[in-house]
């Protein structure tokens, strides 16, 4: 082979693919990134301090941070015995499974507000149920925390679930082997080894849970200071009423800010991260 075309091979063996791919990424890499380049060049920095410290803006992100927390630990609780659930069944139930709890993934969140409103809604399937009873859970707080564990679920569980596959069952049946009840054995051996997995899942969901928007404005509205999260404010201020720009804009930023967080976090707790 001429010295040419060693170099030639060189050059596109040496990342792993051909240059000619690098036109196409770099295209891809610029049309995500403008947008962000865009709105911080946007952004009044003299005016962004105001702007989050206004009363509006703190009652939105105090909101948003309260009930992504609380939406994160009900997916912990529900999400974590789900992928156990899914992780160690066979191919046929498992994959059920699988495709039910994704299923939030690939549906548009408002979709997601229709469903919360036909099961929880006044005529819906146990709305009419709690209505009777006097509880009433579409358009409050509660209903913020309900639509945001609806879409994060998902997150936290695929995570899981494949930290579980992951786990040399030979553990487990060594700990079963020498006594240890299946609790001791969940608590002992298999939740520490899912750790990173779990960790992973969590922030994950937590973010989601924060980024919230269809769902949570289908299903419980947007009340200023009762269900009125960052994403809701950041739409109003776009549309002219109780938030201004600024506001929004800032906001945007601080929810881009913790995407990065979270994906640095995720990339922290990768098998290999650090080479």
């Amino acid at each position: 082979m001429s010295q040419p075309r060693l170099l030639r091979a060189a050059r596109s063996t040496s990342s792993g693919l051909p240059l000619w791919l690098l036109v196409p990424a770099a295209i891809g890499a610029v049309l995500l990134l403008l947008p962000f380049i865009a709105l911080i060049a946007r952004l009044d920095w003299s005016e962004m301090a105001t702007a989050i410290v206004s009363p509006e803006a703190q009652q939105a992100l105090g909101l948003s941070l309260l009930t992504a927390s609380i939406a994160t630990i009900i997916c912990v609780v529900l999400g974590i015995p789900l992928a156990m659930l899914i992780a160690r069944s066979s191919a046929g139930p498992a994959a059920v499974l699988r495709t039910l709890t994704t299923l939030p993934l690939v549906l548009p969140p408002l979709v997601g507000g229709i469903a919360l409103l036909s099961l929880l809604g006044r005529n819906g399937l146990l709305g009419g149920a709690l209505d009777v009873v006097g509880i009433r859970v579409p358009f409050t707080t509660t209903a913020v925390v309900i639509a945001q564990a609806f879409v994060a679920l998902p997150f936290l569980v695929i995570s899981v679930e494949g930290a579980l596959r992951t786990i040399d069952t030979g553990h487990e049946r060594v700990a079963a082997s020498l006594g240890a009840n299946r609790m001791t054995v969940f608590r002992r051996v298999t939740l520490p080894l899912a750790a990173p997995g779990i960790l992973a899942g969590t922030v994950l969901c937590f973010a989601r849970a924060l980024g919230e928007f269809g769902a949570t404005a289908l299903f419980a509205g947007n009340s200023p200071g009762v269900t009125r999260t960052m994403p809701l404010a950041i739409y109003t201020a776009f549309n002219g009423a109780g938030v201004r720009e600024d506001t929004a804009i800032a906001l945007s930023l601080m929810l881009i800010l913790v995407a990065i967080a979270v994906l640095v976090l995720m990339r922290g707790w990768r098998p290999g991260a650090l080479r």
